[in-house]
């Protein structure tokens, strides 16, 4: 209902552009047929005047009673239609000089050159142009307070229609490419036309997004025969400087080939949550000290959480290790020391911060993308860790959401559902 409300009170939407546009239309209209019936009203009500005038000025002098007649000079006879008799036997003149008592005049020179009017009576005239003037604009702005609130409402449908193809593609564009308009209409319609592109697009787009899960997971399932291969042979190899950098390698290898599996199985939400009340401080405890890195870790109280630890552990360790990966070194240490890490937990939330260049604007922008640190200076990687991890709170329930401090470097920020405090905590 508020959402209707503000679209409603949003003066610049289609719908108020379409009911001004008719209001527009409307007033042009009303416009220019008043002015036509003004126009013709008042040549009109002139005709008749000068008319009745012209009979007034007849009868008098046929019936030799003048007195009603006004000589030139001798009256009030209008100076101007003296002057147009002087160049034609007869004239007629509309005074309104007198201010709510027009009159028209009727004029003839007679023989001798001698000039005669006689004025008649406008007022019932003028009246009745001016109620006809004052019930044209009433009646206008009458039916602009009918046709305006009908346009609106008749705008509405097409508009709703609009708005549900913006909908879709808002959510096609936050990733789920299964969302469609469903708009109907008759074919030729711009606003179906419109929504059958766009559920075109989201079809090519889905179709191009399996085609490309399908081809990780083959992939991924086609190197891991051969991998293990390579695994078992690396073992038989004897000790050695090379026999390491194999071994390392071979390692680097099975983690990227393992962690693309991951993403197929996230991208085919193959994955299911096993939720259990946890410590979440110990989980968080637990994976920063299996891996080694130079963490600084502080855990405020006890907080329990609903959640499952092994996709926890995942996370986390995800986090951490791209945090120690694209961290910068420290002003002040040595160089090749380790980046600096710092891992927070409190209230069913988890924040690791390093202080490397942070998070480039890309990644910000547009999430965590396969293949793709989104910056040179974030250093190596194959843009799967964050990935992962955002696949992973997605499945647990969780919010990841990644930025940049404020005073420099990255954070990440995992909010747990169902997080609340527990017994207080005696780490030091």
């Amino acid at each position: 209902m508020r959402g209707l409300v503000r679209e409603t009170a949003n003066w610049r939407s289609l719908r108020w552009r379409i009911a001004l546009l008719v209001a527009v239309s409307c007033c042009a209209i009303a416009l220019t047929v008043g002015l036509l019936v003004h126009r013709s009203t008042y040549e009109r009500s002139m005709n008749d005047g000068a008319a009745r005038a012209y009979s007034a000025l007849e009868g008098a002098l046929d019936s030799g009673d003048e007195d009603g007649v006004l000589a030139y000079g001798a009256g009030e006879m209008p100076p101007e239609l003296a002057r147009r008799l002087r160049s034609a036997d007869e004239a007629h003149l509309y005074d309104e000089s007198r201010a709510y008592r027009p009159r028209m005049w009727a004029g003839r020179r007679l023989d001798g050159g001698r000039l005669v009017a006689i004025p008649v009576d406008m007022v019932p005239d003028q009246l009745s142009r001016r109620a006809l003037d004052r019930h044209m604009v009433k009646y206008s702005l009458l039916a602009l307070a009918v046709i305006v609130p009908l346009a609106a409402l008749a705008a509405e449908l097409p508009n709703r229609r609009l708005r549900r193809v913006a909908r879709t593609a808002g959510r096609i564009t936050a990733g789920d490419l299964g969302a469609r308009t469903g708009a109907g209409g008759r074919a030729g319609d711009e606003i179906t036309d419109i929504a059958a592109t766009v559920d075109s697009m989201a079809d090519s787009l889905q179709g191009r997004l399996v085609s490309e899960q399908r081809f990780t997971a083959d992939v991924a399932h086609e190197l891991r025969t051969p991998l293990m291969g390579l695994v078992t042979s690396a073992g038989l190899l004897p000790e050695g400087e090379a026999t390491d950098l194999v071994r390392d390698r071979v390692g680097v290898l099975r983690g990227l080939v393992e962690d693309l599996l991951e993403v197929s199985r996230l991208d085919a939400d193959a994955e299911r949550a096993d939720l259990r009340r946890v410590p979440l401080g110990e989980v968080v405890a637990d994976a920063v000290a299996r891996l080694g890195f130079p963490v600084e870790l502080t855990v405020e109280g006890a907080p329990l959480v609903e959640t499952d630890p092994r996709r926890l552990d995942r996370i986390v360790v995800n986090l951490v290790t791209n945090a120690h990966r694209h961290g910068a070194v420290p002003d002040g240490t040595r160089a090749g020391e380790a980046p600096r890490v710092s891992v927070a937990v409190r209230d069913g939330v988890v924040s690791v911060r390093d202080r490397g260049p942070g998070f480039p604007a890309v990644l910000l922008a547009e999430g965590p993308q396969r293949f793709r640190t989104g910056a040179a200076e974030r250093g190596r990687g194959h843009g799967l860790g964050l990935t992962i991890a955002t696949g992973q709170a997605r499945v647990i329930g969780a919010e990841l959401t990644l930025a940049n401090a404020p005073e420099g470097g990255a954070v990440a920020t995992l909010r747990l559902p169902g997080g609340g405090p527990g017994a207080p905590a005696d780490r030091g």
